[in-house]
């Protein structure tokens, strides 16, 4: 597919693995961040192992068609990590693979290395290369959007994993027809990235969902008036709030919604949930959910968090309108939402599953950009 020759790729090289290599090798892949979502790599991790791949690995992904390259400092030869494409399969189509050196990364090394290598192939011919990473590898996935490759799904329980459980694995795609500029996110993560950015007014701070949030979640969507207000409103498994946790950095990186969690800012302790679901790019359009755990009810904690995600959705994104919907008896909400300057629009008949297969009314809110 590409000949064996160095690549330049900016701030790093793509050169052939040599012996020498093996002990920096070993080193990189003793992080738990590469044993976690490179099941395939062995762990512990031995400079024995770096020598195998080197001497036996490599030449074989060669000699199939594909391309394995180390990727190193132009400068000092010290080894950052490694990219390679695997074998073309029947219909010339190829899958880009790569890990990163703790010690390289937030350097755009990755994102340089998968580019060149992009590049290079689609120059000789290859029709469409594939990205493939792991729903809560979320560095992995934002280096596929840098490079212009197009979020197309995901992949259910296809991926390996180390113990029992298998990975479901996002999928993205780039054609050799495609520009290749980096694909900027409709929905932005918070100040200081995903896990750790935040929004706080001194009182309530907002922070992405995680997969260590899904106790407190699964224990707020299991609190009755919580759970009558889900749509439909069935009872929560622990399973299901497992999965919205562990896949709410993917989400929010595609664009798909916005789950956050609202914390007390003293204590950082888990009070409730808000998100932005329905996402209608086209539109400029989301919709607003919250839930509150009681003990935290009475506090306008709900108000304040609404301000803050809003407003940081009209400063920061291409959102120009805002609705939210509630049951007509619900008037704490209605209070919530009139403080939190939305409109109230109208009222559509029958529209919410309610509880043993009845139908609610909905009163619809709306809040615009400024």
């Amino acid at each position: 597919m590409l000949p064996q020759e160095a690549i330049p790729a900016g701030p790093a090289v793509l050169r052939l693995p040599v012996e020498g290599d093996a002990d920096q090798i070993a080193r990189a892949c003793s992080d738990p961040d590469i044993a976690r979502f490179i099941p395939f790599v062995p762990s512990p991790y031995t400079r024995d192992d770096a020598l195998a791949w080197i001497t036996k690995a490599v030449p074989a992904t060669w000699e199939n068609g594909g391309a394995d390259f180390l990727v190193a400092d132009p400068g000092t030869g010290e080894v950052l990590g490694t990219a390679g494409l695997k074998p073309p399969d029947r219909f010339g189509v190829t899958e880009v693979g790569y890990w990163l050196a703790p010690w390289a990364r937030g350097r755009g090394v990755a994102t340089a290395a998968v580019r060149a290598l992009a590049e290079r192939a689609f120059a000789r011919g290859v029709p469409r290369i594939g990205l493939i990473a792991e729903v809560d590898n979320i560095p992995s996935q934002q280096v596929a959007h840098r490079c212009g490759f197009t979020h197309e799904g995901v992949l259910r329980a296809a991926g390996s994993a180390r113990g029992e459980a298998r990975a479901d694995l996002a999928v993205f795609g780039r054609l050799a027809s495609d520009p290749g500029d980096p694909i900027a996110p409709f929905l932005p993560f918070f100040p200081g990235g995903f896990p750790g950015g935040s929004l706080t007014d001194g009182v309530v701070r907002l922070t992405p969902l995680t997969a260590a949030d899904a106790a407190d979640y699964f224990a707020l969507a299991s609190v009755p008036d919580v759970m009558d207000s889900h749509v439909p409103p069935v009872e929560p498994s622990y399973a299901g709030s497992e999965a919205v946790c562990r896949y709410a950095g993917h989400r929010w990186l595609t664009g798909q919604r916005a789950d956050v969690a609202i914390r007390d800012a003293r204590t950082g302790e888990f009070a409730g949930d808000i998100q932005l679901t329905g996402v209608v790019p086209p539109l400029g359009q989301a919709m607003l959910g919250y839930s509150l755990r009681p003990e935290y009810r009475g506090r306008g904690m709900v108000t304040r968090a609404v301000n803050l995600l809003v407003e940081w959705a009209f400063a920061n994104t291409p959102l120009r309108r805002i609705v939210a919907g509630t049951t007509p008896d619900n008037t704490a909400s209605h209070r919530v939402l009139e403080r939190a300057g939305f409109t109230r629009e109208h009222l559509v008949k029958g529209l919410l599953p309610g509880p043993g297969g009845t139908r609610l009314d909905d009163v619809q809110w709306a809040r615009t950009r400024p």
